[in-house]
């Protein structure tokens, strides 16, 4: 794959933690027919990625030959707290360098990445950005997913001309010009549980989330496309860690009503109380039922068994994990070499794409004079970055905000694991920022490839 070139304060601190206390409780355990998707990927960086599991992965030129030259640096910010470990992703994008190393490298020069992990403190992680640019002298910044990191930094970044490619948990993450995450994030996935049980033709929707600050952020999309379909909707909130998971699933079937959908915002072991107490009451077959993001995980699926196959659509923002398409395999392949104690999943795979975006990018630099503001320039001028990881190109390029990933696709448990069971489509525009995100695609096709 190419990349081509494109021509061209923080909150209180009683805000930060509420918005962190919501969302904490939705990704803590994050865990396909392809439209846009490209089965001959991109993931090695520069070569085609092999479609056969291996030993010594190829990444970046391939060439297998160790890199010597002095270091490009580069890091990234996570939250790493007690339930909250976002870690992973960026061990991940490590891997991925790691592997570029011993593949030459960019013209030679090794990738030095630093791993910097915070405790969803806003004067901690503000330090940290700094200590990383003004200190350590990184060039770029690369995989941060942090509760509030993109509230706390995103000024920062805009005064320093660094474009982020990260992950995202907070508003900021979509909506402003230095950011551009690989994930689409708990509004836009519960939009499309939502938009999944629209396809079913359901007469209600019900959304049920953890009853914390922070989640009308994220049911505001629903609620819109909702009202836009014509769906009565009712959107429910339940205290977590749920003691009475059967009064919570009676709750929400009786909300819905015959022939009504019951979309889930929870992690995984949360979510998990709720259908297996709606499966021991027989209400599974009474709705239907969709989950957001978080649940698309063999965790889930072995738990639930068979009797849950096709009446649960979990809307998935990546690849699901065991597929065969190139960079899935590549991706398994640089796992098992260099982070063999990291899962296959979602933050996994998060990881593995940044990794894989900086390094395209960094590739394009010609010569040996890397500094922040030409390896700031080749991330923002990425455009078209296929990869079968994603259902479409993903891009950066100069705009008011980012949301590259807004097609995705809906897995379902089957014998134990999650499996494709729609393939990729789009996020409703009903949602305003994705219709602005659209028009920006239309106004430059090059950004998808068109």
């Amino acid at each position: 794959m190419r990349i081509k070139l494109v021509p061209g304060r923080p909150r209180q601190l009683l805000v930060l933690v509420a918005l962190a206390a919501g969302l904490a409780l939705f990704v803590a355990a994050c865990g396909s027919s392809d439209n846009g998707s490209s089965d001959k990927g991109s993931g090695s960086g520069g070569q085609p990625a092999s479609a056969k599991e291996t030993d010594n992965p190829k990444c970046g030129t391939g060439n297998g030959q160790k890199a010597t030259g002095s270091p490009i640096k580069l890091g990234g910010i996570f939250t790493k707290q007690p339930g909250t470990d976002f870690s992973e992703i960026g061990l991940t994008a490590k891997a991925f360098f790691d592997c570029v190393n011993d593949n030459g490298g960019i013209n030679g020069h090794r990738i030095s990445y630093e791993v910097k992990t915070e405790q969803t403190d806003p004067g901690q992680i503000a330090s940290i950005a700094k200590k990383l640019v003004e200190t350590d002298k990184v060039l770029g910044i690369i995989g941060n997913i942090s509760l509030i990191e993109c509230t706390v930094d995103h000024k920062y970044w805009e005064s320093k001309g660094i474009y982020t490619i990260g992950a995202g948990i907070a508003p900021e993450c979509w909506s402003t010009p230095n950011s551009a995450p690989v994930n689409m994030g708990p509004r836009y996935s519960v939009d499309g549980g939502t938009q999944f049980l629209i396809r079913q033709k359901v007469k209600k929707l019900v959304l049920v989330q953890s009853n914390v600050p922070g989640t009308g952020y994220i049911e505001g999309g629903f609620l819109l496309l909702a009202k836009d379909a014509g769906i009565p909707s009712v959107s429910l909130k339940e205290n977590v860690p749920i003691q009475d998971a059967n009064s919570v699933a009676l709750k929400a079937v009786q909300a819905a009503g015959d022939g009504g959908g019951v979309i889930l915002n929870f992690t995984p072991p949360e979510a998990l109380k709720i259908l297996q107490a709606a499966q021991q009451q027989g209400l599974q077959d009474r709705v239907k039922w969709s989950c957001s993001t978080p649940c698309n995980t063999d965790f889930i699926a072995k738990a639930l068994g068979d009797r849950w196959e096709n009446k649960l659509g979990v809307n998935a923002e990546l690849q699901v994990t065991s597929s065969n398409k190139p960079d899935m395999v590549l991706y398994r392949s640089v796992l098992k070499k260099y982070a063999p104690d990291i899962p296959l999943g979602s933050f996994s795979q998060m990881g593995f794409v940044q990794g894989s975006i900086a390094t395209q990018a960094l590739l394009t630099i010609k010569g040996d004079d890397f500094n922040i503001k030409n390896v700031n320039e080749a991330f923002k001028n990425v455009k078209n970055f296929k990869t079968d990881i994603l259902c479409a190109p993903w891009y950066y390029g100069d705009a008011p905000l980012h949301i590259p990933n807004h097609i995705d696709l809906t897995t379902t448990p089957r014998n134990g694991v999650m499996v494709q069971k729609e393939g990729c489509f789009k996020i409703s525009n009903v949602d305003p920022d994705i219709k602005r995100v659209e028009d920006i695609e239309q106004q430059d096709p090059s950004l998808i490839g068109k």
